[in-house]
C-alpha cells in the first residue's frame, strides 16, 4: 500500500553505513522520505532506519546490488510503491581496492568496474527514466581523480569514469528541470578508507589539506544535502569536498 506524502524522497545507495549512512540521516533530517539501499548487511540497514526513525524522520530498506538492473529497478519500484515517486537518488555504493597497476589483479580491477562504473551507470538509468521534475542525481566520484595518488589507478580510473557519466548525463536530462552532480571526497574518516592503513599514512594524508584534519561522514553529507536541496543551479559538476587537498 502507497503511503506518499508531499515530503521529497531520497534513495541512496550504499547507506548502510559510512559515508551512506551520514547522507541518508542528513537528508532524512532536512525532511525528506528515504529508501536506504544496501547490498549484504540487513543489520546495518536496520540500524540506520531505526536511527531515522527515532530521530523523527521517515525511512525503510531494501536491498539490491546496484550492478544488478533487475535489482535496481526493484529499488526504484519500491521507492515509488512506499513514498509515491523519486525526488533524489545519492549512488554512493563502491568498492576501494589498492595495488599499484602493474602488480593489481585483475579479477579486483573487474570488481571496481561492475560495482564503480556499471553500478553508477544501472542507478543512472533508473534514476533518469523516472526521477521526477526538481530532483537531483548524485554520484560519487573520488578527489584521488585529481590528486593522482600512488596504488589507486584502478580505482581512480573508475571513478573518473564516473565523472564522464555525470558530465553527460547532465546534458542528456536538458529541459527536465534535473541536476545532476558529483562529490568527490577527499581522505575521510571512514572504514573503507582507514582499511589496512598504518597511523603514519593516516597521519600524512590528514595534513595533506590545509584544514590539516580528515573529513568526516558529515562533511560530505552536507554538500550532499546542498546538491539535493538548494543548489538548483550547480548542474554537469564535480564537487571536490576535500578541505582544500590540490
Amino acid at each position: 500500500m502507497s503511503t506518499a506524502t508531499t515530503a521529497r524522497v531520497a534513495v541512496v545507495t550504499g547507506a548502510s553505513g559510512g559515508i551512506g549512512r551520514s547522507v541518508a540521516e542528513r537528508l532524512a533530517s532536512d525532511g525528506m522520505s528515504v529508501l536506504v539501499g544496501f547490498s549484504g548487511n540487513p543489520g546495518h540497514a536496520k540500524d540506520v532506519v531505526d536511527a531515522i526513525t527515532l530521530a523523527g524522520g521517515t525511512a525503510s530498506s531494501f536491498q539490491a546490488d546496484v550492478a544488478n538492473e533487475e535489482q535496481v529497478a526493484a529499488l526504484f519500484d519500491t521507492a515509488e510503491q512506499r513514498y509515491g515517486g523519486v525526488d533524489v537518488v545519492v549512488n554512493v555504493a563502491g568498492i576501494m581496492l589498492l595495488s599499484p597497476l602493474a602488480e593489481l589483479s585483475l579479477n579486483d580491477l573487474d570488481r571496481m568496474h561492475r560495482i564503480n562504473i556499471r553500478g553508477t551507470f544501472v542507478v543512472d538509468q533508473q534514476a533518469a527514466r523516472r526521477i521526477r521534475a526538481g530532483g537531483a542525481i548524485i554520484n560519487f566520484s573520488s578527489s584521488v581523480v585529481k590528486i593522482a595518488l600512488p596504488t589507486y589507478t584502478a580505482y581512480a580510473a573508475s571513478k573518473g569514469a564516473v565523472d564522464a557519466i555525470t558530465m553527460i548525463l547532465a546534458r542528456e536530462l536538458r529541459g527536465r528541470d534535473i541536476t545532476v552532480n558529483a562529490v568527490a571526497p577527499g581522505p575521510t574518516a571512514t572504514p573503507l578508507f582507514l582499511n589496512g592503513k598504518d597511523q603514519e599514512t593516516v597521519d600524512h594524508l590528514a595534513h595533506m589539506a590545509p584544514l590539516e584534519r580528515l573529513g568526516g561522514p558529515a562533511d560530505i553529507a552536507e554538500a550532499v544535502a546542498f546538491l539535493a536541496g538548494p543548489a538548483r543551479w550547480i548542474n554537469g559538476q564535480v564537487i571536490y569536498v576535500n578541505g582544500g587537498v590540490i
